[in-house]
């Protein structure tokens, strides 16, 4: 079924809006200081501060996970876990245990949760539902002589072979971008299967746009902010 171009602009919309919520913090309980965890392997370790938001103290658990691609132990935290006053904020090390210099970008991801301490305990026989606030960021380990790079996701290469449409990076940036693809010219269109391309990686989906030449994106920055859309040239 062909979508009508009012439909495929809202998914495309909506693509990019998630895209950003998933890169962000949202003002509640635990509230990280940035967006994204950037960790330098020069310096072997970074530093993220997390405010307590709430009225009442809670405690501040830090889970690092790794993506389904990379399951490596790249990292351990500290603390792993910590009280934190009302509006006050607890320092959270990162710290780098690779025992092999990194080549490209890796990625992982780190949940900040905040467990309240002060609950009010429940009346007998009325039941009480406890709710935490989770902040789920993405994690990118940048390798050592490395150059920082503000748009990796010129480096990607697109083929389009009968329907199948291919995105490779053969760069050595992690590449973060909305699933929502338009095929240019006509109507065609395309959805990965996640937000991010992985250094090294290629990604197949099926698409109805098989006389296209090009392929519109919304790229995001590392961290994560949508910037213009960009069009890449298809290789046939």
């Amino acid at each position: 079924m062909t979508l009508s171009k009012g439909v495929r602009r809202l998914m495309f919309c909506l693509g990019t809006l998630a895209l950003l919520l998933c890169g962000r913090a949202q003002a509640d309980g635990m509230v990280p200081d940035t967006s994204v965890v950037i960790v330098n392997e020069a310096d072997g370790e970074a530093s993220v501060s997390v405010t307590n938001t709430d009225t009442s103290l809670a405690l501040l658990h830090v889970t690092l996970e790794d993506i389904p691609e990379d399951k490596e132990p790249l990292l351990f935290v500290t603390p792993p876990l910590a009280r934190v006053e009302p509006s006050k904020s607890q320092l959270v090390r990162f710290i780098l245990q690779s025992s092999t210099p990194l080549t490209t970008q890796r990625l992982k991801r780190v949940i900040f949760e905040g467990m309240p301490q002060d609950r009010v305990a429940a009346q007998a026989g009325h039941a009480r539902v406890g709710v935490t606030v989770r902040q789920n960021l993405p994690v990118i380990i940048h390798p050592k002589g490395l150059a920082q790079n503000r748009t990796p996701w010129t480096g990607l290469t697109w083929r389009l072979e009968q329907n199948q449409l291919s995105v490779h990076n053969p760069t050595p940036y992690v590449v973060r971008l909305a699933q929502e693809l338009l095929l240019l010219p006509g109507n065609g269109s395309a959805l990965l299967p996640r937000t991010y391309v992985l250094p090294g990686e290629t990604l197949s989906v099926t698409t109805n746009g098989a006389a296209a030449t090009t392929v519109r994106l919304q790229p995001a920055t590392v961290y994560g902010f949508a910037v213009p859309h960009y069009e890449a040239p298809i290789k046939s």
